[in-house]
């Protein structure tokens, strides 16, 4: 529980925050089911995508704007034919104007043209996009957010922008998410249940994150398999008759655990269209007190089991045609952190697997990706130190820790079947951390 934040909410606190310039955390706005997905129009600006995105917002029940109105729910500019060092400052004229007028949880998102597509200063002028979002990030305040999203030329963006824009993004500030033009999006049918008919595999769903993801991916509409370890069999059942799904107790270190999770999966539901590695373990300490055994735990629960599992998936095309993997890394693997130089070893690698796997994936219509959460408010965390604890929730842009459902809604994005092109991404979930890149 955030006491901070409830005591900002009070009539003390607002004053002594005012007067003192502490951290004032705005209580977030999430996803619930029903409600609008912005507060106000959408201020829709910028180059030839402009149209391409008024018509997908409108698709959206989002109400969009050209001329600035008192109060916008969301500011999106395309700039992705900006193509020389002066055409950057249409930055500052669309967004200096009216971005005083940006509601609570405002959304603002840029859009850009891959860097790597195009030559000379156009190349330089997108690559500058990065660092004018994230700082803008840093500089709205009210839990708001923004971001960058670099698309092909032709690429499905609808899923990516729905995303964003609601409220289900509301941990996720700062990041560059970059959309390719193949990839095999199709829109669902029901962008209410987008999931329908899909099942999703969830290593570590007893509980904490995984237990979300689980919650959020039935939501969604998909078969839960909950996986988790034997000792947790009593929590790991509990989630999954919570959320309509199936549960699976099995030990992922284990040598036989490939292929009697592909051979479950096949059997009992045909194969599987989500996996979501999520399972990991912590054996803190700093490396010069580390006992070899406590590496090699973290490293084989957090990195080697998810390489296995994937490739005896792969091996046996138990992944589906159009299939999702998502890793669930960490900023301490972008970051570092004292005392998890094996935690964050393996968390890195989580990265390079992405890195690793992307291609391979694509060439079978599949996708992989990966969530890298900050500070999330879980057990885990509750057991932190007080003054430790206190950092971690204020060192963001947004003064304050995510939930568990946070990393879910990341998770299902990826997973919807209009994220095909979105393939190779590693978005932080952290509320724009000031640790890390």
């Amino acid at each position: 529980m955030d006491r901070y934040q409830q005591f900002t909410t009070s009539g003390v606190g607002r004053v002594l925050v005012k007067r003192l310039g502490l951290p004032n955390p705005v209580p977030l706005r999430r996803y619930r089911p029903g409600e609008p997905v912005l507060t106000g129009p959408a201020l829709v600006g910028g180059g030839p995508l402009s149209e391409v995105v008024a018509r997908v917002l409108a698709g959206a029940g989002i109400e969009t704007c050209v001329e600035p109105v008192a109060t916008h729910g969301a500011l999106v500019f395309d700039a992705s034919d900006l193509s020389t060092v002066e055409d950057l400052g249409q930055l500052h004229d669309f967004f200096h104007p009216v971005l005083r007028s940006l509601d609570r949880c405002g959304r603002v998102v840029v859009l850009g043209a891959l860097p790597e597509r195009v030559d000379g200063v156009a190349r330089v002028a997108q690559r500058a996009l990065a660092g004018f979002v994230r700082s803008v990030g840093k500089e709205l305040g009210r839990g708001s957010t923004a971001q960058l999203v670099y698309a092909a030329p032709g690429a499905e963006i609808e899923s990516t922008l729905r995303f964003l824009l609601s409220a289900r993004s509301a941990y996720v500030d700062g990041q560059v998410i970059r959309v390719g033009a193949h990839g095999g999006s199709a829109a669902p049918v029901d962008w209410n249940a987008p999931l329908a008919g899909k099942t999703a595999l969830v290593t570590g769903a007893s509980r904490g994150i995984g237990a979300a993801i689980a919650e959020v991916l039935a939501r969604e509409g998909a078969h839960v398999v909950a996986l988790d370890i034997p000792a947790q069999g009593a929590d790991l059942a509990a989630v999954a008759n919570r959320v309509g799904g199936t549960s699976l107790q099995l030990d992922i270190t284990s040598p036989e655990a490939p292929v009697r999770l592909a051979d479950h999966l096949r059997i009992r539901h045909g194969g599987v269209d989500i996996v979501v590695h999520n399972a990991g373990i912590t054996r803190d300490k700093k490396l010069a007190n580390m006992k070899r055994g406590a590496w090699d735990s973290v490293v084989a629960v957090n990195l080697a089991s998810q390489l296995r599992i994937n490739d005896a998936l792969l091996a046996e095309d138990v992944l589906c045609p159009g299939g999702r993997i998502v890793g669930v890394s960490s900023i301490a693997g972008i970051a570092g952190n004292t005392g998890q130089a094996n935690y964050a070893t393996s968390k890195a690698g989580v990265i390079g697997m992405v890195d690793a796997y992307a291609a391979r994936l694509a060439e079978r219509g599949c996708t992989i990706n990966a969530v890298a959460p900050g500070f999330i408010e879980t057990r885990m965390t509750a057991a932190v130190p007080l003054l430790i604890r206190e950092a971690g929730r204020r060192m963001n842009s947004l003064a304050q820790g995510g939930l568990p459902v946070d990393v879910a809604e990341t998770v299902a994005w990826y997973a919807n079947p209009g994220s095909g092109a979105v393939n190779g991404n590693v978005v932080r979930v952290c509320g724009q951390s000031l640790l890390g890149a």
